[in-house]
């Protein structure tokens, strides 16, 4: 990011740094944002010409002859957003970033530190005294805290819908009507295919398509709003919140990478207590699409490799309902804030997922069924009759399927295997199943997981991994799944509700020692004072960074509001013109579609969120290899994703296996290497690896939740009805003289690294992910597609 005192100039580069594009930002309008995109594509030598031009003009303009006319301000890996409060505008940078997870030759990153840079000079800038004030509450954000991006892949999407852009037939996007040949012929000729004439090698046309993100999941869909239209979309890069872990589960030597992305929903998203139930379009509170992907390795592209995928979800229970917690009540009573006789809320709710998942949708509610004082059950009791009828008007065969099970009645009975059950659920269900318990964390957490393992036991069939579909507990390959899911688990725990995970799996197990539930009461306590005093403050931080709230000189300030209601329910404060139907519930289109979702078939209505574009074959920034090895950088092991990975033959198989290295085969707890039950440096190497944003003591022990008495006084142990919301981070510390794995570091040669003064941009075409199109149909190009 050059600077200089009239303009930011932004320069932004593939990875191999042969293209460049320029942006430049005014810096004299005190409040308004004027950026100018720069259409031209530079090469190397012309960026620096350009930037010796500047540098020069600026010199000579300001007469400062002994003293540079551009310093360079910093460089970047993208561009988060812009955003104003009531000065002027902001630039928000990721200065630093990890690779998170790999899929295709598609690299994850994790934002691991950003950095925000006020826009107008000094000499023009008219203060305000709240500024500083709203500049403190929207980095209560903080970015680096589970933040992910790609620069190929859309993370917003699910696998199965990135290859489904690829099956759609050509006629409907080639035809001189469609809107997205017309962005094709919109292209200039430096946008175009022909950039390697002057080598004399042949060129070679392919189309890619470029899908619109699906903005529930993206978080700087608002921060990007003001230049979305503007500038080349190269720049736009939009960032998920939520969770992003691989493994490596070796099978004899076969690699086959675990993969698990969590999207928290950017629609009614806040705090466990002060989000609840739905708002008016649908949207519910602590919604988030966890999907798992397991490919083989070996082959890494997404045109010859094997992948199969699983999405389920959890989310808050669809109806108008919250707690008050003003009364500084451990566990505050449920209240239903509004009639809704016609289950207009959930319709609209219901409506949303069948267009992105299909049908049937599974409802698996795990909420109290037997209470003495009427708690947990005033949900399932206005659920159910909302589901039924809803159901009334859909077709049998897409009617929404509805399983209720206490689970923490279960878990008290000593008679009752908790998991047993789970695996019975979890090998009925045949759709997309949505969890949820009151507070969708420890219950929703444990019963996704036992789902997530019998897909993972079908996925493995199906890639031809094992002989028949069945996973055994105690397995190093469900070790290192569990492991897997507690750290999504906790992640998300953390986000919402501000402790990591009181019951984990193996609390239903029935494994976890009970020396441990000492450390739950200090647990208890910090999630108790975070709740009273910390959530309010954390919600006015996520209002103000999603833009739900946005300053203004008219308006009263964020902190003077009595409730954020209003902001998240924006359809209360107008009159709707035209009323949805109360039978005919869903959105048009839908139904005639089913069971395939809406989002995915290949109509009118989806293929105006496809944009096409022409490239060559040949083109550096579509070749997998170069992206992946960058053979051409000074590089080393121990920076390289794939060391750091997770490894099941490392870290969980025994170090004596004997003559069965098979990760299915099923061990004694004392024989794995590194075991979820396991030890201290475990942990350590656990949080090293995912970077998670605090830690806690562990879980308490069954006996803390298992009791003879029916009363419910007991269940305030349970993961709903704990007291907290988000405790102050713990920090881990390592013992003195407990030693760290090392590893060798062997760097090669690069032909070339020159210094950098930039945004690293996203890869012209590789950025959004293209496809390459055919005579004979569909294919990928070898760098880029997000996607089945």
């Amino acid at each position: 990011v050059p600077n200089a005192s009239s303009r930011y100039f932004l320069v932004g580069t593939n990875q191999a740094q042969t293209k460049h594009r320029v942006l430049k930002i005014d810096r004299t309008e005190p409040k308004d944002l004027v950026i100018i995109d720069d259409k031209h594509v530079y090469n190397q030598q012309e960026v620096w010409e350009l930037l010796g031009r500047l540098d020069l003009g600026n010199r000579t303009k300001i007469g400062q002859k002994g003293s540079s006319g551009l310093s360079r301000s910093l460089s970047a890996f993208g561009i988060v957003g812009f955003v104003r409060f009531l000065e002027g505008y902001y630039i928000v940078l990721i200065t630093k970033r990890r690779k998170m997870a790999d899929i295709g030759g598609h690299s994850i990153y994790k934002i691991e530190d950003t950095s925000m840079i006020y826009i107008p000079n000094d000499s023009v800038r008219v203060t305000h005294p709240d500024e500083a004030r709203y500049v403190r509450i929207f980095q209560n954000v903080d970015l680096s805290s589970n933040f992910y991006f790609s620069y190929s892949y859309d993370l917003s999407h699910s696998l199965q819908y990135n290859l489904t852009l690829l099956q759609r037939p050509y006629e409907l996007w080639s035809s001189p009507t469609s809107s997205a040949e017309e962005e094709v012929q919109k292209q200039s000729k430096h946008d175009s295919f022909d950039i390697f004439e002057d080598e004399g090698l042949p060129t070679q046309v392919v189309y890619g398509l470029q899908s619109e993100p699906y903005y529930k999941y993206v978080w700087n869909g608002k921060l990007l709003e003001r230049v979305k239209d503007i500038v080349h979309r190269d720049w736009l890069m939009y960032i998920i919140h939520g969770f992003c872990g691989q493994s490596k589960l070796l099978i004899y030597g076969r690699p086959v990478h675990i993969t698990l992305i969590a999207r928290r929903s950017s629609k009614f998203a806040g705090t466990r207590f002060l989000k609840r139930g739905a708002n008016c379009e649908g949207d519910v509170a602590n919604e988030v699409e966890t999907e798992q992907i397991v490919n083989d390795a070996s082959v890494m592209s997404l045109t010859a490799g094997s992948y199969s995928s699983y999405v389920q979800v959890r989310g808050s229970v669809p109806l108008y309902w919250s707690q008050d917690i003003s009364t500084m009540m451990p566990k505050p009573p449920i209240r239903l804030d509004q009639a809704d006789p016609y289950a207009h809320v959930a319709a609209l709710h219901f409506d949303q997922m069948l267009q992105r998942f299909g049908s049937p949708i599974i409802i698996l509610n795990l909420v109290k069924k037997r209470e003495k004082r009427k708690h947990e059950r005033i949900l399932s009791e206005e659920l159910y009759p909302a589901v039924i009828n809803l159901n009334q008007f859909l077709p049998p065969e897409n009617c929404i399927e509805y399983l209720a099970w206490d689970m923490a009645r279960y878990t008290k009975s000593k008679l009752c295997n908790v998991l047993d059950r789970l695996s019975m659920i979890a090998e009925n269900v045949t759709g997309v199943l949505r969890t949820n318990c009151v507070d969708c964390l420890d219950r929703t957490n444990t019963a996704q997981f036992m789902v997530g393992k019998c897909a993972l036991a079908y996925q493995l069939y199906a890639l031809g991994m094992i002989d028949k579909p069945k996973l055994q507990f105690d397995t190093d390959c469900v070790r290192l799944f569990e492991e897997l899911y507690e750290d999504h688990g906790d992640t998300l725990s953390l986000q919402y509700g501000g402790s990591q995970l009181v019951h984990r799996v193996k609390t239903y197990r029935k494994i976890a020692p009970w020396t441990q539930h000492s450390k739950d009461i200090m647990q208890t306590l910090s999630r108790y004072y975070s709740n009273a005093f910390s959530d309010a403050d954390r919600q006015d931080a996520i209002n103000l960074f999603l833009q739900v709230y946005q300053p203004s000189e008219s308006r009263p300030h964020l902190w003077e509001l009595p409730t954020d209601f209003y902001l998240h329910q924006r359809n209360t404060m107008a009159l709707p013109l035209d009323r949805r139907s109360y039978t005919m519930w869903w959105s048009a289109g839908v139904l005639s579609y089913l069971p395939v979702p809406y989002d995915e078939v290949s109509c009118e209505d989806t293929m105006k969120k496809v944009k096409v574009r022409r490239a060559n074959r040949f083109e550096e920034s579509i070749d997998i290899y170069t992206e992946f090895f960058k053979p051409y950088e000074l590089t080393s092991f121990d920076d390289t994703f794939c060391i750091a990975m997770t490894n099941s033959a490392r870290e969980f198989m025994p170090k004596t296996v004997g003559v069965d290295p098979s990760p299915f085969t099923v061990r004694k707890p004392e024989e794995t290497g590194k075991s979820v039950l396991g030890s201290k440096s475990s942990k350590e190497e656990t949080l090293l690896q995912r970077k998670t944003a605090a830690s806690a003591p562990p879980p308490p022990s069954e006996e803390a939740i298992s009791s003879t008495s029916e009363d419910d006084s007991e269940d305030d142990r349970d993961d709903d009805a704990s007291v907290s919301q988000r405790s102050t981070p713990i920090k881990l510390l390592t013992e003195s003289g407990e030693s760290t794995r090392t590893q060798e570091v062997r760097k090669h040669k690069a032909c070339r690294r020159p210094t950098s003064v930039h945004i690293r941009e996203t890869r012209s075409l590789s950025q959004q992910g293209y496809v390459s199109l055919c005579c004979d149909g569909l294919s990928l190009l070898s760098r880029g597609v997000k996607s089945i």
